[in-house]
C-alpha cells in the first residue's frame, strides 16, 4: 500500500511501512525511511508504483484547464478527491486524484487552500483583482528581463540611465531597476561599478570616485545657504606685534601666525596668534551646527570643500593687514637655553603683516642661512630666533622621545592645470621635504601651543579633546595623557579651528580656561563627564577617516593619471615588505606580482603594463633590481 503526503510544500509518493493511530512510517523507493502524521496523507493507493503515479499525474495535471476547473468546482469549500469524482465522471484512480489535486494547488488564484486536501474558489472580483496582478507581475518580469539582456548586450536602458546615479550609493531594492542592473552585474560577471561605466552611465571612473563621494556624504551639495554675522571683537585689545603667517599658495583659511618681541638680551616673547571662530561658534549655535555636520575640510588634488562657510572664514582668517580677532600664546623664552619662563593666554586683536607663502621662500630660508646671521636671508629678523627656540624646543622633545624624528620622506602637493572633475587635467607633482625648515619651525610652534593649551586645560579642570600615544597606540579621549611619539606630556588639537572641528571644540575650552581660571570648569561650553564631548570625539574620528580615505583616493587617481601623462612606460621605486613598492617619483605604493623575497629599501626597477583608474591599482612587473 501506498501513500499521497504533503511535507514542507512539497508533494511525496510511498510505501508505508508500518501505522500507528497518528502516525506512519513510510519508505522510499532508496529504502531511506521517514515518519510522517497520519494527517499529513491525502490518500492511500494499490497502483501505480509512487514514482510512476507522480509522473503521470503531474503530465495530467498539465491538460487540466484551470479556468474550467474554476467554473465547475462547487462555489462552497469541498473537498478535492469528492470534486475528482464530478469532474472525471467515474470514479477517479489515484493518478486522476492526484492530477486534480496538482492542479488546484497550482492555481493559488483560482483557489483558495483551505485545509488538508480542501479549496474553496475565489470569488469573482478577487479573481479579476488576482489575474491583474499576475498580469502585471509577468509584463514586469518581461520588462525587466529586456532590461538585463540589453545590458548584457551592452546598451544602457533609459529607465536604467534615470537611476544611474543612486545604483552603487543608495540602490531602491525593491525597484525593477535595481533587480534588472543586480541580475545584469551576475549575468556580466564583472562589479556594479564596471558595468556602469562600460554602459556610459558616468563618462570616466574620476567622475564615479567623486559622485560616490559627495553623493553619500553630500547628498544636498557642498555649498553653504549664505550666512551673516556682525562686527565681531572690536571691542578687544590691540597687540602691537609684526606678526607673520606661513602656508602653502592654496590655502584660503589662514589660522595661525607668529610674532617675536626682544625682551631682554637673548630673552624674547614669542606670540602664537590662531584665529579665533570661537568668538562667534557657540555650543549648538547654527554654525556650529554646520561646522559639526562636516568636521573638517575636505581636501583632495584641485579641490577644497571648507569646513565653515565662506562668511566666517572671510572675518576670522588672519589674513594680511586686516585687524582679525586672534587667541595668542605668548610665552617668553631664553634663546640661549631654550627655556621657557613663562606662557600667558589672550584674546585680542591683531593685523599680520604679510601671508607669506611654502613656494616662495623654502629655497632661500635654509638651515644654514637661519644660522648665519650674515647670511642673507628674508624676513630674517622674524625668522633667525624663532629658530634659534624652534631647535631648543625639538631637542627637548627628541631628550623625551628618546630618538629623532622621521622627517625625510618628501611629500608632494597636486597642483591641477585645468578642472579637478576632468581626468584630461593637467596634474604636477610639487615635491617638499618635511624636514624644510619652514615646515619644522611653524610645526614646533603649533606642537608647544597644543602642548600647552592642552595643560592649561588640564590645570583649571576643564576637559578638552587630546591626542594621545602610549605603547604605540594613538587615541583621542578627554584625558591629558602623554603623546609619546611627539614628546609632549599633552597634546590637544587647538590650532586648527578654521578647518578641524576638535580644534573649534578645544578653542571654546581654552578661552573659557583663559577668561574664568579656577571656575572655568563651571561656566565652560562642555562640562567635566559631559555625554556629547565623547559623541563629539566618535563622529569625528568617523568622519575624519572617511575625508583621509577620499583624499588618498584621489591622490592615488591622479598619480595615475601623471604617469599616464608623463608617458612613463619604467618606474624605480624601494620596497616596503613582501611585495609592497613604494615609487620614487610619485607618492603612490602598488603590489607587485611575483616579486622576489627582497631587503627592505631595495630599490628595484619596474616596468608598467597597465593602469586601472577604477581600482586605484597599477599593474606592473619587475624588470630587474638594482644594486643597493
Amino acid at each position: 500500500m501506498y501513500v499521497l503526503y504533503e511535507e514542507s510544500g512539497n508533494f511525496k509518493a510511498q510505501k508505508i511501512f508500518s501505522q500507528s493511530d497518528s502516525t506512519m512510517q513510510v519508505e522510499s523507493e532508496s529504502g531511506k525511511r521517514s515518519k510522517i502524521k497520519n494527517t499529513a496523507v491525502l490518500f492511500s493507493f494499490e497502483q501505480p508504483a509512487p514514482a510512476e503515479l507522480l509522473e503521470q499525474a503531474q503530465a495530467l495535471a498539465q491538460t487540466l484547464e484551470i479556468d474550467f476547473l474554476w467554473e465547475c468546482a462547487p462555489q462552497e469549500e469541498f473537498e478535492a478527491t469528492v470534486f475528482a469524482e464530478d469532474y472525471f465522471g467515474h470514479v477517479p484512480n489515484a493518478v486522476e486524484k492526484a492530477a486534480l489535486i496538482f492542479a488546484l494547488n497550482s492555481a493559488p488564484a483560482y483557489f483558495h487552500r483551505r485545509g488538508k486536501g480542501c479549496y474553496r474558489p475565489a470569488p469573482p472580483d478577487i479573481l479579476a483583482a488576482a489575474l491583474a496582478a499576475i498580469e502585471k507581475k509577468q509584463a514586469q518580469a518581461a520588462l525587466q528581463q529586456e532590461w538585463i539582456d540589453q545590458m548584457v548586450a551592452g546598451k544602457l536602458p533609459e529607465p536604467i540611465a534615470q537611476v544611474a546615479d543612486t545604483l552603487l550609493t543608495r540602490p531602491d531594492k525593491n525597484s525593477m531597476q535595481w533587480k534588472a542592473f543586480e541580475a545584469a552585474v551576475g549575468k556580466v560577471g564583472t562589479s556594479p561599478e564596471q558595468l556602469l561605466l562600460s554602459l556610459g552611465a558616468w563618462p570616466h571612473p574620476l567622475a564615479l570616485h567623486q559622485h560616490r563621494f559627495l553623493s553619500t556624504h553630500f547628498p544636498k551639495g557642498t555649498q553653504f545657504a549664505p550666512v551673516s554675522l556682525g562686527e565681531i571683537g572690536k571691542d578687544l585689545p590691540f597687540a602691537d606685534v609684526t606678526a607673520y603667517s606661513v602656508d602653502d599658495t592654496s590655502t584660503i583659511e589662514v589660522d595661525d601666525a607668529l610674532s617675536v618681541t626682544p625682551v631682554d638680551g637673548d630673552i624674547v616673547k614669542v606670540g602664537i596668534h590662531i584665529a579665533v571662530p570661537g568668538l562667534a561658534i557657540s555650543r549648538d549655535n547654527d554654525f556650529d551646527k554646520l561646522a559639526r555636520s562636516r568636521m573638517s575640510t575636505v581636501y583632495i588634488p584641485g579641490l577644497k570643500i571648507p569646513m565653515l562657510p565662506g562668511e566666517l572664514i572671510s572675518a576670522f582668517s588672519l589674513d594680511a593687514g586686516q585687524p582679525r580677532p586672534a587667541l595668542s600664546l605668548y610665552v617668553t623664552a631664553n634663546l640661549a637655553t631654550g627655556e621657557l619662563l613663562s606662557s600667558e593666554t589672550r584674546v585680542e586683536r591683531i593685523t599680520v603683516k604679510e601671508n607669506l607663502r611654502h613656494n616662495t621662500l623654502d629655497e632661500q630660508v635654509t638651515e644654514e642661512a637661519l644660522d648665519n646671521p650674515q647670511a642673507p636671508l628674508p624676513y630674517g629678523e622674524w625668522l633667525r630666533p624663532l629658530w634659534r627656540l624652534a631647535t631648543h624646543l625639538a631637542a627637548q622633545r627628541e631628550q623625551i622621545r628618546g630618538k629623532p624624528e622621521n622627517n625625510n620622506r618628501v611629500e608632494y602637493s597636486f597642483v591641477l592645470d585645468g578642472p579637478h572633475d576632468d581626468p584630461a587635467s593637467t596634474v604636477h607633482l610639487v615635491p617638499r621635504r618635511r624636514n624644510a625648515p619652514l615646515d619644522r619651525l611653524v610645526a614646533e610652534y603649533m606642537i608647544l601651543a597644543n602642548n600647552l593649551w592642552g595643560g592649561l586645560l588640564a590645570q583649571h579642570g576643564v576637559p578638552g579633546i587630546y591626542r594621545s600615544q602610549q605603547t604605540g597606540r594613538v587615541r583621542m579621549s578627554t584625558h591629558a595623557l602623554p603623546h609619546e611619539a611627539i614628546g609632549v606630556p599633552q597634546y590637544a588639537w587647538s590650532t586648527s579651528p578654521l578647518r578641524r572641528y576638535v580644534d573649534l571644540i578645544n578653542q571654546g575650552q581654552i578661552l573659557a580656561a583663559a577668561e574664568h581660571g579656577v571656575s572655568a570648569r563651571l561656566v565652560a561650553p562642555f562640562k567635566p563627564k559631559d555625554a556629547d564631548l565623547y559623541a563629539i570625539i566618535g563622529a569625528f574620528e568617523s568622519q575624519y577617516t572617511a575625508w583621509g580615505d577620499y583624499q588618498s583616493s584621489m591622490e592615488r587617481y591622479w598619480c595615475l593619471r601623471w604617469l599616464q601623462q608623463q608617458g612613463t612606460s619604467t618606474i624605480q621605486g624601494s620596497v616596503i615588505r613582501d611585495d609592497l613598492v613604494r615609487l620614487d617619483c610619485a607618492p603612490f605604493v602598488t603590489r607587485v606580482a611575483s616579486l622576489p623575497e627582497l631587503e627592505r629599501g631595495q630599490i628595484v626597477t619596474l616596468d608598467i603594463l597597465g593602469f586601472d583608474e577604477l581600482a586605484l591599482e597599477l599593474d606592473c612587473r619587475l624588470r630587474e633590481v638594482v644594486a643597493a
